[in-house]
């Protein structure tokens, strides 16, 4: 099968969207299918590989390093004319996204669109609430113009139902539990940060960012440090307001943007993992805490609802429970007993969520969209006793 992904952001962009449509694609490659990738240039970037369309973009507002893609509907009906994919993965909702749609549209080309990022609330976090509804209107639009949204969670994609968003699918999120594993565990590591093993380390992997409700997790650490005066708060990851909570809060350290094995060495050698987030769509880097050992303090939403046990591998809180959320933290970071049964539980909760799986899944539900579309553009044909002579 010939496929297209289509995607605003890409490794090496560092986000939750990014590895989670470089795992998509790379799982069908390796299924075997000829996959060709739509991204946004680089700046540094003169071409891309030979199965890339690389389009224009400019730099993206408050986010150094991440780019925006420009319309590009023309070019992109022009090369999907010469060699049609049977399928195509629109994994955002930027301009490069809605002209693959449009480009899709006037081909006759099945497409299937990726539901990431909750837009409606981030208005909220930026202080134009009143915007919500709006966005909301502006996704629907988007996602009712292909044959499927992929959802990660059936929370999700209940929530999108009723908002009258059409043909929701769920398609389970992955985790690579070969890379992201308790014995991952760096003892040097730790000590850089100034902890020995009977330290606690409480650990944040992700965007640093007003979306990400970060003064609910230094307002709980601030709690946890009166139990446990040792206990240091690691930050992982770049974003708008590090600055400012770097130089508001001095005792912290901060490792910047981690990849791959660096990655999987700073989260399981952390000892709690505090994510305050109310913005997420799933929220990968909490399967990544599980697989890596690391008891959770998490909103009971997206990937805490569907896998994060409470009292078992964490917590999960009421999303109004603030009081809750620093409760937790304080409660966990502060009993070693409770922590070490909970690591030794967490990774159990993710052992299922193979990548190659979810490859699979995604392979056959594009594979059903080409089957349906083909089977649509046939010619009806009379029964033989109907035939004229």
């Amino acid at each position: 099968m010939r496929y297209a992904i289509v995607t605003e952001t890409y490794p090496p962009e560092i986000n939750g969207v990014a590895l989670t449509v470089q795992g998509l694609e790379q799982g069908l490659r390796a299924r075997g299918h000829e996959v060709t990738l739509v991204r946004p240039r680089q700046a540094d970037e003169t071409r891309g590989s030979g199965h890339e369309i690389l389009v224009r973009s400019a730099p993206l507002p408050r986010y150094p390093g991440l780019r925006l893609g420009l319309p590009a509907t023309r070019r992109l009906t022009a090369a999907w004319h010469d060699a049609p994919p049977d399928a195509i993965y629109v994994a955002t909702e930027g301009p490069l996204g809605w002209s693959a749609l449009r480009a899709a549209r006037r081909l006759r080309i099945p497409v299937a669109t990726g539901f990431h990022t909750r837009f409606d609330e981030y208005m909220r976090d930026y202080g134009v609430a009143f915007l919500a509804q709006t966005a909301l209107r502006w996704m629907r639009r988007f996602h009712n113009g292909a044959d499927a949204t992929l959802v990660p969670t059936r929370e999700l994609a209940d929530f999108l139902e009723a908002q009258g968003f059409d043909g929701v699918v769920c398609l389970p999120r992955a985790v690579d539990t070969v890379l992201f594993d308790p014995g991952k565990r760096d003892a040097t590591l730790r000590r850089e940060w100034g902890l020995d093993e009977a330290d606690v380390a409480a650990i944040y992997v992700g965007r640093i960012a007003p979306e990400k409700n970060l003064d609910l997790a230094v307002r709980a650490f601030r709690e946890l440090r009166k139990t446990r005066p040792q206990a240091r708060f690691v930050w992982v990851g770049d974003g708008p307001a590090r600055e400012k909570l770097q130089r508001d809060n001095p005792d912290f350290i901060f490792c910047g943007v981690q990849r791959g094995e660096a990655l999987a060495r700073h989260f399981a050698s952390g000892d709690l993992f505090v994510f305050p987030s109310l913005s997420e769509t799933f929220g990968n880097v909490t399967l990544e805490a599980l697989a890596s050992g690391v008891p959770t303090v998490a909103f009971d939403y997206g990937a805490a609802r569907e896998y994060l046990r409470d009292g078992v591998h964490g917590a999960a809180l009421a999303e109004s429970d603030e009081a809750g959320f620093i409760q937790s933290c304080v409660r966990i970071g502060g009993d070693d007993l409770t922590r070490q049964a909970m690591r030794m539980a967490t990774r159990q909760a993710v052992s299922a969520l193979r990548p190659d799986q979810v490859a699979a899944d995604f392979d056959a539900l594009l594979q059903n969209l080409a089957d349906a579309n083909r089977h649509a553009s046939q010619p009806a044909t009379r029964p033989a006793d109907e035939e004229v002579a």
